[in-house]
């Protein structure tokens, strides 16, 4: 099946569109030096993409670019205008620090080993070749005035051991009590504090295939790799059943748009479903909206680590080209990402999204036991997928649509967890003992969806409906009845709301407009996966920052300029208080610390407003 081509309003950037974008911001005058944070695509407002037509005029096509400028120090947001060929408007952004980029990311290690006191840290604990160190930069998060945004742009790398081999698994030999802090402006190690030495971990942790079969003298090498699986295929003989015309994806009767960009990864755009040969809108927008993994550990070296992986480093530069038979299967369709690099040219990320369909099983049946006539109807899904590597973790997002007309998002956790050493025969308080010397630190992993819901049309409401029993009485003589309670959003004060089992409860996206066949307005139901909240507290230096965190669900009106959980620029923002009386290591003090420059005072900001 084909799709007519046409160009539409939601399509991502072009390579040449982003090219485009950054030449007339370096010809325009307005920045001395900058570097290119996020160039994406300047979505037009939801009024121009539902008027257009391929017949018909075609919005502005527009870049939204973030930048960093080095002679300023300063965190700046442009709009370029692709279509007019010039720049809509410069705008510096006080109080805040842009994402950190790749460009930053890549020289911090750099930085830090030919620190001479990071250096004399680390002979202190035998080590020699520091080539086999792994930098991992982290995200500074805002522990005190000194880290306040509109004084210093700074990362505390975190060190990790290779040994004998280049492929060795780093992560297993942490350089527990070591902290850096560089100044990303001034490309300089700021500070080296070590709070003490603890031994690193013994065994090896080791996953590549030839290093298990060949593990150093004091670690066991497995005989042979696995192999009590035959091989499986996925085949469709006749193709896929989807249809794909630029970023546009027809399946049964789904119909809906993809993008990308830099910071979100991959986003889905005018999701509909077809009945009766009329296309019935379901969702405007959906995207991943934040990401935070605060840890629960006061050690020094965990005691700043609460990072958003979305806002203060961004998911789609950081996106795997994908491979087929490894991390996708069957029958796929690839889409590459185009993002840009600190120089404003375009990269291409080949396959960062993979789609393909999936059997999932019985999707009804019924066996009429009379007549012994059974019905069968399998269930099928679109998988719409990528994944991104954040420094030890992989973060796998899928979105499912189902034959059924369900739609369910799901992240994967993957990779290596963060790691920490504890002395010879010592326990953590804090975290999980996962080999000789070596812990797993108390943490969480928290997921934020924005959904701009248009069932059956713009104007929606939010239902909360709870199962309540009744009291035993005449109505209810052996106490079986129960009923359901729905109670309307109204504000958004009251539709802040948590999830409670008790109740069974769940969340009806209804349109009041638009009845269905028995009367009741059309909807689709939220059902809440299996979640919790942060253990860390919400008036602390780390909750503070991330306030979305402490509700399942945040129902608001519609804003454009709400699209991400914790602000636009979660990077060393101080919350509400983490930058005026910030946590300090409670663990140990440090045995030497070492500085450069000198910061006056901060002033505070308050927290951002948190999207849904």
């Amino acid at each position: 099946m084909a799709i007519a081509t046409t160009t539409h309003p939601l399509e991502p950037l072009a390579a040449e569109e982003i090219s485009a974008a950054a030449d007339l911001l370096r010809t325009s005058g307005d920045l001395a030096e900058p570097r290119f944070v996020f160039i994406m695509l300047h979505e037009p407002p939801k009024e121009a993409v539902r008027a257009w037509s391929a017949d018909g005029p075609t919005p502005a096509r527009e870049a939204f670019v973030v930048l960093r400028d080095r002679a300023t120090r300063g965190t700046y947001e442009a709009v370029v205008s692709l279509t007019a060929e010039r720049v809509v408007y410069v705008e510096r952004k006080d109080g805040v620090q842009a994402p950190i980029t790749m460009e930053e990311f890549m020289a911090t290690a750099e930085l830090v080993r030919a620190d001479e006191r990071w250096q004399e840290a680390m002979r202190a604990r035998g080590v020699e070749d520091f080539e086999m160190c792994m930098l991992d930069p982290w995200s500074a998060s805002c522990t005190g005035p000194g880290d306040h945004p509109d004084l210093r742009r700074i990362v505390r790398p975190l060190t990790w051991l290779r040994v004998g081999d280049p492929d060795d698994n780093g992560y297993a030999r942490p350089a527990e009590g070591l902290v850096v802090v560089v100044d990303l402006d001034a490309m300089e190690v700021a500070e080296v504090s070590d709070y003490g030495i603890v031994a690193f971990p013994p065994k090896s942790g080791n996953y590549v295939p030839r290093l298990l079969l060949r593990e150093p003298d004091n670690v066991p090498a497995v005989e042979t790799l696995r192999s009590d699986v035959k091989p499986i295929e996925i085949t469709q003989p006749e193709g896929p059943s989807f249809a794909v015309d630029g970023h546009e994806v027809r399946w049964q009767k789904w119909r809906l748009r993809l993008g990308f960009n830099g910071r979100e990864g991959l986003t889905l755009h005018q999701v509909g479903y077809e009945d009766s040969g009329r296309l019935r809108p379901v969702l405007s927008r959906a995207s991943l909206s934040e990401m935070w993994i605060p840890y629960g550990d006061p050690a020094p070296t965990h005691a700043f680590k609460n990072v958003f992986d979305m806002g203060e480093y961004g998911i789609g530069w950081l996106a795997n080209p994908l491979e087929l038979g490894c991390d996708c299967l069957g029958e796929i369709r690839y889409f590459d990402g185009v993002i840009n690099d600190q120089d404003g040219a375009a990269v291409t990320i080949p396959n960062a999204v993979c789609m393909h369909e999936e059997d999932y099983g019985i999707g009804w049946k019924h066996t009429d036991f009379r007549s012994e006539k059974v019905e069968v109807r399998r269930q099928r899904r679109l998988v719409i997928s990528m994944i991104a590597t954040v420094g030890n973790y992989e973060y796998g997002y899928f979105w499912y649509l189902y034959t059924d007309g369900t739609i369910e998002y799901e992240v994967k956790l993957s990779g290596v967890i963060s790691t920490g050493a504890v002395a010879p025969g010592e326990r953590p308080e804090h975290g999980t003992l996962v080999a000789p010397g070596l812990y797993g630190p108390h943490h969480q992993h928290f997921f934020s969806v924005r959904l701009d819901m248009e069932v059956d049309g713009e104007r929606n409401s939010v239902v909360e409906v709870d199962s309540e029993p009744l009291a035993m009485g005449p109505d209810n003589p052996v106490g079986n009845a129960w009923v359901t309670k729905r109670t309307v959003l109204e504000r958004e004060s009251q539709a802040q709301r948590v999830v409670d089992p008790y109740k069974a409860r769940f969340w009806r996206i209804e349109n009041p407009g638009v009845e269905n066949a028995v009367g009741d307005p059309v909807a689709y139901k939220l059902m809440p996966g299996e979640t919790c909240l942060p253990m860390v507290s919400p008036d602390g230096a780390f909750g503070s920052r991330a306030q979305f965190a402490y509700k399942h669900l945040w129902v608001t009106p519609y804003d454009p300029r709400e699209r991400y959980a914790a602000g636009d620029y979660p990077n060393q923002h101080p919350g509400a208080r983490a930058c005026r009386s910030g946590p300090r290591p409670t663990a140990r003090s440090p045995i030497a610390t070492s500085s450069s420059g000198t910061r006056s005072a901060p002033t505070t900001s308050s927290a951002p407003r948190t999207g849904p």
